[in-house]
């Protein structure tokens, strides 16, 4: 490990592996699948572990579809805001389910996946707007006001009962509280509950912490085994950071220390381009370190004034040439990350079940000369 050139990210076969127990276990006491959700963790190379455990991938554009086809197989689902011809033409050939955001683009293209020129078998769905939801960010709210995700009318749904298979309900972000989860999965039981009656499938999204450290497995497989004995259908779960929560970081090695009142380690990565997410939604980086008196705002290299990490404690003190750890690094970092001020894209490291540490891909000048 200490060979490895900074930055890069490492994931952690064996956190993974801890998750993908968890789902095992709550599949063998529901019957609930689960779908990759690509949007937030894409790196194939440890799908041949997780899809020992999940049922297949879910998508939101065709290149994301397609990846999931192609590099993990089994049930490759697909929703998105709006449908292209082009998009239509291939996914036909390759999706198993197809969501579809407005009734008008389920009418534009259900014969076309439903024709014989499709792949046999493909489910449509319908996504719905409950008006409901659990999220700490207006910019990831589905419900948010003027939502354009899903249909947000009964009525409309009303002449597509019988014509589609399914119904996706996405409401939940990183929402921890189970009672939260069932209260809601109860209200929409409740408003839409002559609708699930007639169709095959319903998919509750993402956006659920059940991989988190004392959440109640036993009382969450209750509710959702409930959920599909009640309206006789099969279940599906979209996990993203719940799949590969913990197991993911961003390594880098100190450059700089500057001080202007409080001492700023500069390192080679940098929030923007590196860890999108905590920029955009302004919180800081997890960092794997053990607390102490010395304090430092850690920063990243690029030229934008508000490219920091964070402020930290730490028990050591930070040196040019000491490594830090960003933790939960897995999810949403490698599927965003950029080319800003054309810095060195981090590479990307696995750590094997057996210890065994593999570089599965590096960047250099020629990728940074052709994106």
């Amino acid at each position: 490990m200490n060979k490895l050139k900074t930055p890069y990210y490492l994931i952690d076969e064996a956190a993974i592996l801890k998750n993908m127990k968890k789902i095992e276990h709550i599949y063998l006491e529901t019957d609930v699948r689960f779908v990759l959700a690509l949007k937030c963790f894409s790196v194939w190379q440890v799908f041949d572990l997780m899809k020992k455990y999940m049922n297949g991938t879910t998508s939101s554009s065709l290149f994301e579809a397609k990846l999931g086809y192609e590099k993990f197989g089994k049930d490759t689902q697909i929703f998105s805001t709006a449908y292209s011809d082009r998009d239509i033409a291939e996914l036909k050939k390759i999706a198993d389910k197809v969501i579809f955001n407005s009734v008008a683009q389920f009418e534009k293209y259900r014969e076309v996946l439903r024709s014989d020129s499709a792949k046999k078998g493909i489910s449509l769905g319908i996504r719905i707007n409950p008006h409901i939801s659990n999220s700490p960010f207006d910019l990831a709210d589905p419900a948010r006001k003027y939502s354009r995700l899903g249909v947000s009318s009964i009525k409309e749904l009303t002449p597509l009962v019988g014509r589609v298979d399914g119904a996706m309900f996405h409401y939940n972000c990183e929402n921890e509280s189970f009672e939260s989860f069932s209260k809601s999965l109860d209200f929409i039981s409740d408003k839409y509950g002559k609708f699930l009656q007639k169709v095959r499938w319903v998919s509750l999204g993402g956006g659920i912490s059940w991989s988190k450290d004392g959440y109640p497995i036993k009382k969450f497989c209750d509710k959702l085994k409930a959920f599909g004995e009640k309206f006789c259908v099969g279940v599906y779960l979209e996990p993203g950071e719940a799949a590969i929560a913990g197991a993911g970081e961003l390594v880098c090695s100190v450059l700089d220390i500057v001080k202007n009142v409080k001492k700023t380690a500069i390192v080679d990565a940098s929030v923007e381009p590196h860890m999108l997410d905590m920029l955009i939604y302004r919180q800081n980086a997890k960092i794997n370190e053990p607390a102490g008196q010395h304090e430092y705002i850690i920063g990243g290299r690029s030229c934008l004034a508000g490219d920091v990490f964070g402020t930290y404690k730490l028990k050591r003190e930070l040196s040019v040439g000491s490594v830090v750890r960003f933790a939960d690094a897995a999810g949403y970092t490698m599927v965003k990350k950029n080319w800003f001020n054309g810095l060195q894209m981090p590479s990307i490291v696995i750590k094997r079940l057996n210890g065994k540490v593999e570089v599965v891909r590096e960047y250099d000048y020629k990728d940074f000369i052709n994106s």
